[in-house]
């Protein structure tokens, strides 16, 4: 049974507080602050007081305001209803926060200390049992299924901890606190609850064999995400970090989307949540928000609840990695996540690390960062399911040297690199191919799914990329006649994949996503290109009509091919290729 125990404020620097009283506090319970009971959380224990991080604004706070330690840690709720909801940082849902026209000239206001339940606990829900009287079940089976949206099921499971006999059913339609069975005489609601910082288990951790895939060219091709990997996207403002997330927010091939928006401006979030609604979902048909939750932290919120922002969020979603969905956790950006402890711990008053930043970064950079993986779920039928996670970085002035780029760069095995530069040529994505890489090894899936010489084609596209940036260098300090035929030839092969294959527009209806069919066509087309012409210049060809055949035209066209046509077109284009290089 859990007993609160109450104490008083004793001093109070921004979100960070210090209590006396509370005797029974333990680290990271959740305490309640003033009249308002504002909402904390307890982040360090002394012999005689307490020290309490606030997730909402403190202003007319006052020492001796009452501490209500809860008992309990900060927890989510998770069950049917989270899916197209928009949350705060700790799980409190904005839209029913806004709902409130005490605000100046009758405007929506969010009042400090509101308390509400996450799952609306007026929703009806149609069950469709798994299970009978008399089965004995175990922690992770399925105990019955909802349509959560017309894109998936939920999938209701026995709580951690709990196993024995089924002696009842519940109600065919049930709400969310409404017993769903009872487990030995004891009832087994359809939500649950769990704490952010503690890992959900599994029975098994998988080796990650199968790439997410995203559609972006840049991405599959050159530097593919594993199903149950994680990556980082650093780049200064302006290099299109947001769009490149939203962008695998539609297109990404995974069950449920969780985008954190942590500490990113207002108005991009506000963009989102009129954007979001109006897409289609190109998997379903339906609004992309019917399998996306959104946490929203605004950089004009309390910056301590930026931290709670991202626990929720990967809580959440491996709540739905042990349905047996694939879920792509998107954090925006965790630069702003790690300012936010910066700023607590000098409220805190801790010795600084590198750049003012505490000790600790590394350790809770890694903590968030493992907790992506692939999985099979507890139960006596174990499911597969993953979490994918992808970290935008904001490194002031673009400077990759900064902490949080160098910690998040030892922990996620993708790096994409975006370069201003390549921005500021309008170059999308701004992914730099010199710069990015990938440690996961799907050469071996890649080859038996899609093409038995796709890692030789990838590995050549990489190596021609190289060889035309060291050309580059040349080319602008002397000019680009001091190349040697065969150079030339490759100057302008890197040129076509720059910006012919590598270069994606986000806002085009068939360039918007590319699958992994036409992928191989284009990249196939462009090396058998380069392959025929290298094969056939010398010292006596005349290099500029070499470079310049009438089949380049068509080359350039290829983002344009219907996808359903890319091996016929593609084929077609091969055997131009050889007849013009064959004339030469």
């Amino acid at each position: 049974m859990i007993v609160e125990s109450s104490g008083t404020l004793t001093r109070l620097a921004g979100p960070v507080a210090e209590a006396a009283g509370l005797r029974d506090a333990r680290l990271y319970n959740v305490v309640r602050v003033g009249r308002r009971r504002l909402i904390g959380e307890v982040i360090r224990l002394h012999v005689d007081r307490t020290v309490i991080q606030i997730y909402e604004d403190t202003s007319g706070l006052q020492v001796g305001s009452s501490v209500i330690d809860t008992g309990e840690p900060l927890t989510v709720e998770l069950g049917p209803g989270l899916l197209g909801r928009v949350f705060d940082g700790v799980q409190r849902p904005l839209p029913a926060l806004a709902a409130d026209e005490s605000g100046p000239f009758g405007r929506p206001f969010i009042r400090r200390g509101i308390e509400l339940p996450s799952i609306d606990r007026d929703r009806s829900w149609d069950i469709t049992f798994c299970v009978k009287e008399g089965d004995r079940v175990t922690s992770g089976d399925v105990l019955a299924t909802t349509p959560e949206t017309s894109a998936l099921d939920h999938r209701i499971l026995v709580p951690v901890g709990v196993s024995g006999r089924i002696t009842s059913l519940g109600k065919a339609t049930a709400q969310a606190e409404d017993p769903v069975v009872w487990i030995d005489g004891a009832p087994v609601p359809m939500t649950t609850r769990w704490p952010v910082r503690r890992r959900r288990p599994a029975s098994l951790r998988l080796d990650p064999s199968a790439p997410l895939i995203t559609g972006q060219r840049v991405v599959d091709t050159l530097f593919p995400l594993a199903r149950g990997g994680s990556a980082t996207i650093p780049g200064g403002f302006g290099t299109g970090k947001t769009v490149h997330e939203q962008t695998l927010a539609k297109w990404a091939d995974a069950d449920v989307i969780v985008y954190v928006a942590c500490g990113e401006r207002g108005n991009e979030l506000a963009q989102v949540l009129e954007e979001f609604p109006n897409l289609e979902d190109p998997r379903t048909g339906a609004p992309l928000m019917e399998r996306t939750i959104l946490i929203a932290n605004t950089s004009n919120m309390p910056v301590a609840a930026r931290e709670a922002s991202i626990y929720t969020g990967i809580t959440i979603a491996e709540y739905y990695r042990d349905q047996g969905y694939d879920v792509a956790l998107l954090a925006d950006s965790t630069s702003r996540w790690g300012e936010a402890l910066r700023e607590v711990s000098s409220r805190l008053e801790e010795m600084p690390g590198e750049e003012g930043y505490p000790a600790y970064l590394p350790s809770r950079l890694s903590e968030f960062y493992e907790r992506a993986g692939a999985v099979m779920s507890l139960g006596s039928e174990p499911r597969a399911g993953s979490v994918s996670v992808v970290g935008a970085v904001s490194p002031p002035g673009g400077d990759f040297s900064e902490p949080v780029t160098q910690y998040s760069l030892r922990l996620a095995g993708t790096f994409w690199s975006l370069d201003g530069d390549l921005a500021r040529r309008r170059h999308f994505p701004a992914i730099h191919w010199t710069r990015s890489y990938s440690l996961y090894d799907l050469g071996a899936w890649f080859d038996e799914s899609v093409a038995d010489d796709w890692t030789e084609q990838r590995g050549w596209a990489l190596e021609v990329l190289g060889q035309e940036e060291e050309l580059q260098n040349i080319v602008q300090l002397l000019g680009i006649d001091v190349l040697a035929p065969n150079e030339r030839v490759t100057f302008q092969t890197g040129r076509i994949l720059r910006e012919d294959f590598m270069q994606q527009s986000a806002f085009d209806e068939i360039d918007a996503f590319c699958p992994l069919g036409k992928q191989y066509w284009m990249l196939r087309v462009i090396h058998r290109f380069h392959e025929q012409l290298f094969g056939k210049v010398d010292e006596s060809t005349d290099i500029d009509r070499a470079t310049s055949l009438g089949v380049l035209a068509d080359i350039a066209r290829m983002r344009s091919w219907p996808p359903d046509e890319a091996e016929a077109r593609g084929r077609d284009l091969i055997a131009r290729i050889d007849q013009e290089v064959g004339s030469l």
